[in-house]
């Protein structure tokens, strides 16, 4: 599995992405599943920005791909305040983007553009962990 260690600060984001689409190497994965996967990478490191710590504190990237079955499987690590993001309420998609509540719309769009993601609590870590088919 590869690895990358960044500070939680949204200027690493070209880094995140550098890493992920150099885990992906020539598997030459379609347009869609790259741009499903980098929404998903892209809201989940903001959000662990924005809210795992007061300042910053670090992040930890794991990538793995299974070239036979076209798969990749990421995972988030972070000592910051601890929070499941999968045991927010599912959004009312169907209310007036006006009448809605600010916030959980992010994650709802990263379950709907990987094929599993799971959350736990170890040892004083956030872990959240995406996984996706590639085309």
């Amino acid at each position: 599995m590869a690895q990358l260690e960044v500070t939680s600060d949204k200027d690493q984001l070209d880094k995140v992405m550098g890493f992920i689409h150099g885990c992906l190497g020539d598997l030459g994965v379609s347009e869609t599943s790259m741009m499903q996967l980098e929404l998903a990478v892209e809201e989940i490191f903001v959000n662990i920005s924005n809210y795992a710590y007061e300042g910053t504190g670090k992040v930890w990237i794991g990538c793995d791909v299974e070239k036979d079955t076209m798969s990749i499987t990421i995972t988030f690590k972070d000592s910051g305040a601890e929070f499941d993001p999968l045991s927010m309420p599912e959004p009312d998609t169907s209310a007036p983007a006006l009448d809605r509540p600010i916030g959980g719309l992010g994650i709802f769009l990263v379950k709907r553009n990987v094929d599993g993601i799971s959350y736990r609590r170890r040892d004083g870590y956030n872990i959240l962990t995406i996984e996706k088919r590639l085309s």
